[in-house]
């Protein structure tokens, strides 16, 4: 991975100080076509055969695990219902059930596999919120350690990932796929 440098260090003209820029042109992809897409993406991958091609580490009644493919740390996944609604009180009784089971299970197998010193548990409602997928809620959930955004992820908008996806997906489908 190669990160440019358009400075060698902050620069200071008058009482204005100008921060490094670290270029991450690989992201360039996902930024110009994140509002393009066509569809939804959780509704398109549930749909495919391939559960580690479309990152689906689980399959419940109700609702689905996927991973983040974009995580801000490795383990970063996330609850999904089947059902296409942009609101929390829109979801059956059922769904929000399972939603919240499956997500208790993750702390446990998060905590198993990546010994984190927390875990964050949440959701955007809504694109004012945050929501990067508006249309179709769904519940991160990510093993977080103290001080894991370091000067990469806070000055340099560049997460350092030590897993990949591909690992990520084995060792997490193996805490679901235990009968």
């Amino acid at each position: 991975m190669i990160l440019f440098r358009i400075f060698d260090s902050a620069v200071t003209i008058g009482t204005l100080t100008f921060m490094d820029y670290l270029w991450t042109p690989w992201r360039y992809t996902y930024v110009s076509n994140a509002e393009k897409a066509q569809g939804c993406v959780f509704c398109e991958r549930v749909s495919w055969n391939d559960d580690q091609r479309a990152l689906i580490v689980y399959r419940g009644q109700h609702s689905f695990i996927i991973l983040n493919a974009f995580p801000y740390t490795s383990g970063h996944v996330m609850v999904v219902p089947y059902q296409h609604v942009d609101e929390l009180q829109k979801l059956s009784k059922e769904t929000a059930e399972e939603m919240m089971l499956l997500s208790q299970r993750l702390e446990q197998v998060l905590r198993k596999l990546y010994h984190p010193d927390g875990i964050n548990l949440g959701m955007n409602i809504g694109k004012a919120a945050g929501a990067g997928i508006a249309g179709h809620i769904h519940m991160h959930v990510l093993p977080r350690w103290v001080a894991d955004a370091n000067f990469m992820t806070v000055v340099g908008e560049t997460r350092i990932l030590p897993e990949d996806l591909a690992t990520t997906w084995e060792r997490i489908h193996a805490e679901f796929d235990v009968k």
